[in-house]
């Protein structure tokens, strides 16, 4: 069920920090969500991500994410969602880092990259939110199967990646408890990404817990890590399921390093 931005910054007791002060600025859906989830050792990881940003890892492990989903009732503050630009379908590839903001150790995610099916929404991210980009050719489509999915990279001059599968959930939802890997992985209330001269911004977000779902894949083609130089472990991948959550963004901003004045 779709909530109000208004209804959901009324739950911030699971935040690990406080909401961020100003405003929100824009408003997202995102629906039939799998994450999948690799360990990648530390050492390989570190090569890829910009050494302004400190790596997060989880028993001594650095983990690689390709979450493909669809957005909805993407708007911006006091603007209404229209249906031809407001819905299409994403992609993302990521890792975990954390930093020090405002005096507060802050985890959070690292993108190697975005897919989204929509031009506007990409040249409007790379604009004002400094994020990797890429338009794709993508379609999602629900039967009694699950969610198939497709995404082809078609971006000008960039990496060829494609990922073809599908995916659907095989419990019932729960709530990922404190110190579980579920919600180490999940539950991260910032974005972070780097100016062109190399300093590190944030981009905090607010949503009420993950309501997580055990879920199964049959994932056909996944060229997604390739693209950025990173080749995928022989393991089976950790998988989630998200049917819906609604989420509140504020603007992108220089993150302010411990002891700043």
């Amino acid at each position: 069920m779709t909530k109000t931005v208004h209804e959901i910054l009324q739950q911030i007791d699971h935040r690990p920090w406080p909401l961020p002060t100003g405003p929100w600025v824009m408003t997202q859906q995102w629906c039939d969500l799998l994450f999948a989830h690799w360990p990648i050792p530390v050492e390989v990881m570190r090569t890829l991500v910009p050494a302004q940003l400190p790596l997060d890892t989880w028993d001594g492990m650095a983990w690689i994410g390709v979450v493909p989903f669809r957005m909805q009732g993407v708007r911006p503050r006091l603007t209404p969602a229209l249906p031809w630009l407001s819905a299409f379908p994403e992609l993302n590839v990521r890792t975990y880092v954390k930093l020090y903001d405002r005096d507060q150790e802050k985890a959070g995610v690292y993108f190697f990259s975005l897919e989204a099916a929509n031009p506007v929404a990409v040249i409007v991210a790379r604009t004002f939110f400094k994020l990797p980009y890429f338009r794709a050719a993508m379609a999602l489509r629900e039967d009694h199967a699950g969610i198939h999915y497709t995404s082809r990279r078609t971006h000008r001059h960039a990496p060829p990646a494609e990922f073809v599968g599908n995916y659907w959930p095989v419990a019932e939802p729960y709530r990922a408890q404190p110190h579980t890997i579920d919600r180490w992985l999940t539950e991260r209330y910032a974005l972070y990404t780097l100016d062109r001269r190399g300093r590190p911004y944030i981009g905090e977000i607010h949503h009420i817990p993950w309501p997580l779902q055990p879920a199964a894949a049959a994932l056909q083609t996944n060229t997604m890590t390739l693209a950025s130089g990173l080749a995928l472990p022989a393991t089976a991948p950790l998988l989630h399921f998200a049917h819906h959550l609604d989420v509140a963004i504020w603007p992108l901003r220089p993150v302010e390093e411990r002891g700043a004045s």
